[in-house]
């Protein structure tokens, strides 16, 4: 099967130029202006295969927004080759758009001041879809998303997680094959996260969409993504499956723990010794963590409870936050 986005060397320059300080350097701004070439996106390659939900994730700058908006037609690359369902997206972006829905997190496709309902009318219109679809679509939405008790409400009186349930909806009416998502649950509570993450699970399954993600919540990619890319100063540091990163780059290990009582506080100093370091989580939490490669999982449960008396005892991953952070850092991956 052929792949649904294939992306080679895509490359986005930026001419800017340098802004020198003061009143001085304001004024020979005016005159002399000393430009700078940005690398947004450094020849980055991927494919992304149909019905993949693949997280698109990377620091403040990394490039990620600017991909997407490659991906979606938005901006001309400066170089490379970008085709996703068959297309061209900046060359032929009226006919492209009609396969793909879009949320970007901190802007609504949906009409201020008009109710939601109406918005997902014109957008029904706008896309051509069947009434038979459009009822059948909205009752799906309306009970996974629920949003059904707003759909009357204008959307400026709406919070920001009811705006980006409905922009989910409203971005899926059309039953795009390709959906791309850029910080859909920035600002969100966790309830609101929770709709958001199993209706996407829902989509996919049932009706196969490819989803690209963008986050800078990693527990987004934790519950729906199998596959990773990590881009850093335009250039994709790593791409592969979470699993794999995760048991190739994960360097340590944790132990959480809780004490039986108060009592047991003071003893904590016999078990954190060289590669283990002991952290309180509350009174009677604490956390172990300590390099894989020189101490074991065993090891180190042996040693708590040898030496403490405890209620109840887990074994965790690294956090992905915290493997994540050292490639950023490192800028590799092996």
């Amino acid at each position: 099967m052929a792949p649904i986005i294939e992306v080679r060397e895509l490359t986005k320059e930026f001419r800017t130029f340098r802004r020198r300080e003061g009143v001085l350097g304001a004024l020979e701004n005016l005159f002399v202006r000393e430009h700078v070439t940005v690398h947004a996106v450094d020849r980055v390659s991927f494919t992304i295969e149909p019905g993949e939900m693949v997280g698109y994730i990377g620091a403040n700058g990394a490039g990620k927004s600017t991909t997407i908006k490659m991906l979606t037609g938005i901006l001309v690359p400066t170089g490379g080759l970008v085709v996703s369902y068959g297309y061209v997206p900046y060359r032929e972006r009226r006919r492209y758009t009609k396969h793909l829905g879009v949320v970007f997190g901190q802007r609504t496709q949906l009409w201020w001041d008009i109710a939601v309902i109406e918005s997902f009318k014109l957008l029904k219109e706008i896309y051509g879809v069947s009434e038979a679809d459009y009822r059948r679509r909205l009752d799906k939405f309306a009970e996974i998303l629920n949003v059904k008790e707003y759909l009357h409400t204008p959307v400026r009186k709406l919070s920001l997680g009811e705006r980006m349930r409905c922009d989910l909806a409203a971005s899926l009416l059309h039953n795009p094959p390709l959906l791309f998502l850029d910080e859909p649950t920035i600002g969100l509570d966790v309830v609101a996260k929770d709709h958001i993450r199993e209706f996407l699970k829902e989509v996919n399954r049932t009706e196969g969409t490819t989803v690209l993600l963008t986050t800078h919540d990693l527990s987004d990619i934790e519950e729906l993504c199998r596959r990773i890319i990590i881009i850093d100063k335009g250039r994709v540091l790593f791409d592969g499956q979470l699993a794999e990163m995760k048991g190739r780059l994960a360097k340590y290990n944790q132990v959480k723990f809780f004490l039986k009582d108060r009592g047991q506080v003071a003893r904590l100093g016999q078990i954190a010794t060289d590669g283990i370091s002991c952290e309180r989580v509350d009174e009677l939490t604490y956390l172990l963590r300590f390099d894989r490669n020189q101490h074991s999982s065993a090891e180190v449960i042996r040693e708590i409870v040898n030496r403490l008396e405890v209620r109840d005892i887990f074994i965790e991953e690294e956090p992905i936050e915290d493997i994540v952070k050292r490639i950023y850092l490192s800028g590799e991956v092996g």
